[in-house]
């Protein structure tokens, strides 16, 4: 990826998503002290502890927007990053309810993780079409509630973390909120 290009994508990325960095953490605390929703939640620790679950992340550019101008059939990446070498990275989140039991919620749980996967793959090489990028230059990582994918990205090329239920909530409610 030439600098030009990586400097459009970035111009193309505060456009459509112009908040600052504090602002989107002032956003992600907002869903800590209310947690309405279990995979914003997951989200919000992600982004808060981004530095710890993916080191090379410096800039998040892109929060639940199509990658890929207004074409959202085409799918939302959760977050997009630019990296400390100038490359992007593509991350997906799927809060997976590991504490759920029975066959049917079995089954539920792999097609979520297989999904989490196709997705994030999916989504690196439309990028990589669309914005005429190397595929060397995007790295992708999924982050779930589900230890289960950590060794499945191997073979992907695909950088896996994970954090339990209990350690999310327990981080949700020791987390210092700053009113």
């Amino acid at each position: 990826m030439t600098a030009d290009a990586l400097g459009q994508f970035v111009a193309y990325c505060k456009k459509i998503q112009p908040q600052t960095q504090e602002e989107i953490k002032r956003f992600f605390e907002g869903v800590v002290g209310f947690p309405y929703d279990k995979e914003l939640l997951l989200q919000a620790y992600l982004f808060l502890n981004n530095k710890n679950l993916f080191p090379t992340c410096a800039e998040l550019l892109l929060f639940e927007k199509s990658p890929i101008a207004d074409y959202t059939d085409l799918g939302k990446c959760d977050f997009v990053y630019l990296t400390s070498q100038n490359k992007l990275f593509l991350i997906e989140t799927k809060f997976i309810d590991t504490e759920a039991t029975g066959a049917t919620e079995r089954k539920r749980r792999n097609k979520h993780r297989n999904k989490v996967f196709e997705q994030a793959i999916t989504l690196k090489h439309r990028f990589s079409e669309y914005w005429n990028i190397k595929l060397e230059e995007l790295e992708c990582g999924v982050f779930t509630t589900d230890p289960e994918v950590d060794w499945r990205g191997n073979d992907m090329n695909v950088i896996t973390k994970s954090i339990s239920i209990d350690k999310l909530e327990y981080w949700r409610k020791n987390y210092p909120i700053i009113i």
